[in-house]
C-alpha cells in the first residue's frame, strides 16, 4: 500500500493536528512492517536494497544505510545519492527530510521533525506538528548528533559529536555543542590536515 496522499498533507504540512487512527495507522504499520523487514535481511541482499527503495521518498545512486535504522515513516524522507547512514539511524520523520548527496550521518544520529504542544490538554489529544529537516550536500554528522524540527544545515558542514542541533547551521562550518554552535569556518589549515596536526598526504 502507498501512504495516502491525505496523510502525507497531513503530516506535512506544519500545521497542529490531532493524530487520526483511522487513517494513519494501517498505512504506518504496512511501513513499519517493510522497516522491520529490511532490519532483519542481510545488510547486501539485493532485496533489502529494493526494500529500501520502495520504503524511503527518494533513495540516490550507491546510497548506503547500516542496519538496523528506525523510521516513523520512511516515505517523508529523501536521500541523495553516494548518502552513507552508520548503524542506528532514528527518523521521526512525520515531516518530511532532505539528505543532500555524499552526506556522512555517525552511528546513533537522531533526525526530529516533529514535536508537540507545550499545552498538556492538546498532548493528551495527541496533537502534533511537524517542521522539514534540510541537510545539504557533503554534511558530516558525527556519532550521536540529535537535530530538531525546522533545521536545516548548510554544505559541506561537519557537526561533532553528541552535538544537539537546535538552529540553521551554515554551509562550509564546523559545529559542536548543546545547543550546537558555529566553532569556525572550514579553512585553509583544513585543506592540508585531515586530523589535528596530521598531514594529508600528497597522494590523496
Amino acid at each position: 500500500m502507498t501512504v495516502p496522499q491525505r496523510v502525507l498533507d497531513i503530516l506535512h504540512s506544519g500545521d497542529v493536528y490531532l493524530w487520526d487512527g483511522k487513517l494513519m495507522d494501517a498505512a504506518q504499520q504496512e511501513q513499519r512492517d517493510i522497516m522491520r523487514k529490511t532490519n532483519e535481511l542481510p545488510a547486501a541482499d539485493p532485496e533489502r536494497a529494493a526494500l529500501l527503495r520502495e520504503y524511503f521518498a527518494e533513495m540516490g545512486k550507491d546510497t548506503w544505510i547500516e542496519p538496523p535504522f528506525h523510521a516513523n515513516w520512511g516515505c517523508s524522507t529523501h536521500l541523495g545519492d553516494y548518502v552513507y547512514v552508520n548503524f542506528n539511524l532514528t527518523l521521526v520523520d512525520d515531516g518530511e527530510v532532505f539528505i543532500g548527496d555524499h552526506t556522512m550521518l555517525g552511528p546513533n544520529v537522531t533526525l526530529v521533525t516533529t514535536g508537540h504542544p507545550i499545552r498538556p490538554d492538546l498532548r493528551e489529544r495527541l496533537a502534533q506538528f511537524s517542521e522539514p529537516i534540510h541537510i545539504g550536500r557533503n554534511v558530516w554528522i558525527g556519532a550521536n548528533v540529535t537535530v530538531l524540527p525546522g533545521v536545516s544545515i548548510g554544505d559541506n558542514s561537519v557537526i561533532g559529536a553528541c552535538s544537539l542541533v537546535t538552529k540553521d547551521i551554515p554551509a562550509n562550518s564546523v559545529a559542536v555543542g548543546s545547543p550546537c554552535r558555529v566553532m569556525r569556518e572550514i579553512n585553509e589549515h583544513d585543506n592540508e590536515y585531515y586530523w589535528r596536526d596530521r598531514r594529508i598526504p600528497e597522494n590523496l
